[in-house]
């Protein structure tokens, strides 16, 4: 099956579906986080989409900075409604394509509020990550994941609130909150490959 991931440059979900004979590719306009990695296209996943090849499996992850509700503290600051409205431009540009199965991955946020309530709602917890962060999934022509591990989860205080996320390292940086977890990117590839 011809695998496209866009927005992934940690190459976590593209490699699941390597790992089980798929041609899968991840594409964004960072490089790739595995060093010299000979399945990672560095360019605007829009042009990959429309650049020829027939992928079977679309799965996205569209920048969630400025659409997620976790960016709603911020909307007062100047510039942050016109990178929201830009923000979830891009994330339309994925809802309807001509692809035969799509995913497209954002935390909860402005897309449930001005497209459409997501197909699933999931957490990594269901996937053996003992940790909680609602994770929306669309799914066009899919089922929805099964959960595969189901573990206790736990919940940080930061001193302001209690978060429903931390990563392997306990940091709160952008980058490492945004990685799919690994039991997820599994899940994907064993239940959609």
């Amino acid at each position: 099956m011809n695998v496209l991931v866009g927005c992934e440059c940690s190459g976590r979900v593209k490699t699941a579906f390597r790992l089980r004979g798929h041609n899968a590719w991840s594409c964004d306009l960072k490089s790739s986080e595995i060093p010299d990695d000979p399945y990672h296209i560095q360019m605007d996943v829009l042009k990959v989409i429309n650049g020829g090849v027939s992928w079977d499996l679309f799965i996205v992850h569209p920048p969630c900075t400025h659409i997620s509700n976790m960016s709603n503290c911020r909307i007062k600051e100047p510039g942050r409604k016109e990178l929201r409205v830009a923000g979830m431009e891009f994330f339309m540009q994925f809802t309807d394509l001509s692809i035969e199965r799509v995913v497209i991955e954002n935390p909860r946020g402005l897309p449930e509020r001005q497209w459409k309530p997501a197909t699933q709602i999931i957490q990594p917890y269901w996937f053996g990550h003992p940790y909680s962060k609602a994770t929306c999934l669309w799914l066009k022509n899919l089922p929805k994941l099964k959960p595969t591990n189901v573990v206790e989860h736990e919940r940080k205080w930061d001193g302001k609130r209690w978060r429903t996320w931390v990563d392997t390292f306990s940091s709160y940086n952008s980058e490492a909150r945004s990685r799919t977890f690994q039991g997820i990117a599994n899940a994907m590839a064993e239940q959609w490959g």
